[in-house]
């Protein structure tokens, strides 16, 4: 059996950022500007008559001079792809006009996640706005795993479904989708996920992920190929007159739906995404949907929302009900117009999550205890591999994301069924090494049963007598992009900052070149030779601090989850010896006021070199 080879993505040589060549986290501060675009920076600026430090921000992220008004002002008319781009859009959107037409049952099946919720919400409410009540089915994540199944499948159409619509799934559900295939009843296929060349029976796969869709929209999340799906039928109805005598729906008043999904499934915010999160904002200033009003005020969310908003704050309450309760909670909720059943249920997920956190802490360091003996064993491992009966299969994946971000190389986390012979685990990588494409290779090689995924994340299924096969397989496969990309791992900063310059004025400059997330990172400062004059320990393992200049100007600052961390004890040292402390200011709302405060996210004493 031969191991799937990955391509290796080559370091670039560069100084150490005020001389930091091995942090708290053993990673080398480097600039993210690189010398040579510091002209482009300059020129940005001048043009766009923006702060010195937007141009710096914004050329090292690769915007270039003529795309600097898009980035800044990203809007759906500019940005949009016309869905007819897609590969199967145009016969999907058929479908489902037709339907509309001649009032067919559908059926959504929709994935667990905030993505598939969302997806599955969206197409219920244009359906909805045609006068068809569409069912959404979301699988258990426990009892039926990922994607489609044949059960499923056949007791929808037992039920009178005449159509199927697939949303964040159904790219690799070959059997279950031959079950439809066999009863007559039309598939149509709407998802992102990567995919071989190989594709199941549907009327339409509609995946700018597919290798035959030349859109150039592969970072599109399911509910952005879902909008851009409504868009297009939306279309065909209006070309046939549908809205003659009634209007049509406003669909860019369902953009607080496709930026909650945009940022939760953490895909590149580039292009239209951009559109989708700015846009969205906007709408969900408005709180039109009933679903995500009650969820924030069951969050309390007290401030305008932002990115960090709909990512640590309604998306995982929304996950929560997949992972830990009923999977079916959130389509429910964002599809919603009733205000008793949308508060309810919010109130049901809010309850939800807070019984999440408390499993997941138990999970995260039973994992860590294991990882630190598999790194004991053997330092270099390119992967780390945990599994137990015990952890819940809903929160392995935030167990792999804790472990992945501590130890700074892929993890993969299984939960595991005795009775069935069955682990099944979710995996998170490192920038530079395809977690996805290794999953793809141990399913292709036979070693896993069932998997997919992601660049930086995948899920896989596989009986647990082989596990220590498909370790083997995976070593082998990610060892050679993992030594590469662990050979000096970075932190990439855009500037050293004063305490004193870190204004609401400032922060609202930074702003200006947001949303900021995967795909555009958000600005990382440095504040050089600070010393620490207040640590408190406060709940949940973080630390709050003050943090001192030497020209006595002093900034608020988190360090979350750090105590007993190397951060912690490098923050602990930083009063005796001056440090370097990197990290992202942010603007804090409380009581009505405003304030700056600064997220610690690594620390070397200030002589490091």
């Amino acid at each position: 059996m031969r191991p799937l080879s990955l391509p290796l993505q080559q370091p670039r040589a560069q100084s150490a950022f005020l001389g930091v060549e091995r942090s708290a986290r053993g990673l080398k501060w480097i600039e993210r500007l690189a010398p040579q675009d510091a002209h482009i920076a300059a020129a940005i600026a001048q043009r766009h008559n923006l702060p010195e430090i937007v141009g710096r921000i914004l050329a090292a992220r690769g915007v270039s001079l003529d795309d600097v008004a898009d980035v800044l002002n990203p809007t759906l008319r500019a940005l949009c792809p016309d869905p007819s781009t897609f590969t199967d859009m145009d016969k999907a959107a058929d479908r489902i006009a037709r339907a509309i037409e001649t009032g067919e049952r559908i059926a959504i099946f929709g994935d667990y996640d905030v993505d598939g919720a969302s997806s599955s919400a969206l197409l219920k409410r244009f359906l909805a706005w045609h006068g068809l009540d569409a069912r959404i089915y979301i699988p258990d994540r426990i009892t039926e795993g990922y994607g489609p199944n044949g059960p499923a499948i056949a007791q929808l159409i037992e039920d009178g479904a005449q159509l199927i619509v697939t949303v964040d799934c159904g790219s690799t559900s070959f059997e279950a989708l031959d079950v439809a295939a066999k009863r007559g009843v039309g598939v149509v296929v709407v998802d992102h996920h990567q995919v071989n060349e190989e594709l199941p029976v549907a009327h339409a796969v509609v995946n700018p992920n597919r290798q035959d869709c030349l859109s150039g929209q592969g970072h599109l999340c399911a509910a952005g190929v879902t909008f851009l799906l409504c868009v297009a039928a939306q279309r065909r109805l209006r070309a046939k007159g549908a809205y003659a005598k009634s209007p049509a729906p406003d669909l860019l008043g369902w953009l607080d739906i496709v930026a909650l999904a945009t940022v939760c499934d953490v895909v590149p915010l580039s292009g239209v995404n951009r559109a989708f999160v700015v846009q969205g904002l906007k709408v969900l200033r408005n709180r039109r949907n009933p679903g995500l009003r009650a969820l924030a005020d069951a969050a309390g969310v007290n401030k305008p929302p932002s990115p960090y908003t709909l990512g640590f704050v309604l998306g995982p309450r929304i996950n929560a009900g997949g992972r830990i309760g009923d999977a079916s909670l959130g389509a429910r909720l964002l599809a919603s117009e009733d205000d008793i059943e949308t508060r309810r249920i919010a109130e049901t997920l809010d309850r939800l999550n807070r019984e999440r956190r408390e499993i997941e802490i138990k999970t995260v360091e039973e994992a860590a205890a294991w990882a630190d003996r598999t790194l004991m064993e053997d330092p270099s491992a390119p992967i780390i591999i945990a599994g137990s009966p015990s952890w819940h299969k809903g929160l392995v994946g935030l167990a792999a994301s804790r472990l992945t971000e501590r130890f700074q190389r892929p993890c993969l986390i299984f939960s595991q069924d005795e009775d069935a012979g069955e682990s099944t685990g979710s995996a998170r990588s490192v920038s530079g090494v395809d977690i996805g494409a290794a999953v793809r290779g141990a399913v292709e090689a036979g070693v896993a049963k069932k998997g997919g995924g992601h660049t930086m994340a995948a899920g896989i299924t596989v009986d647990t007598a082989r596990l220590h096969e498909l370790a083997a397989f995976l070593r082998a496969a990610l060892d050679p992009a993992y030594r590469v990309a662990s050979a000096a791992p970075e932190l990439a900063i855009d500037g050293v900052l004063k305490p004193r310059a870190a204004t609401l004025d400032f922060c609202a400059q930074l702003e200006a070149a947001g949303p900021y997330g995967q795909g555009n990172p958000a600005p990382r400062f440095s504040l050089a030779s600070v010393r620490p004059t207040m640590i408190k320990e406060i709940s949940g393992g973080h630390l709050r601090l003050a943090l001192q200049d030497i020209d006595g100007s002093q900034i608020s600052a988190v360090a979350f989850r750090a105590v007993q961390t190397e951060i912690g004890a490098a923050l602990a040292a930083g009063r005796d010896l001056a440090c370097h402390v990197a990290g992202r200011i942010e603007r804090d709302e409380w009581g009505g006021k405003s304030r700056i405060e600064f997220h610690i996210e690594d620390v070397a004493p200030a002589n490091a070199r």
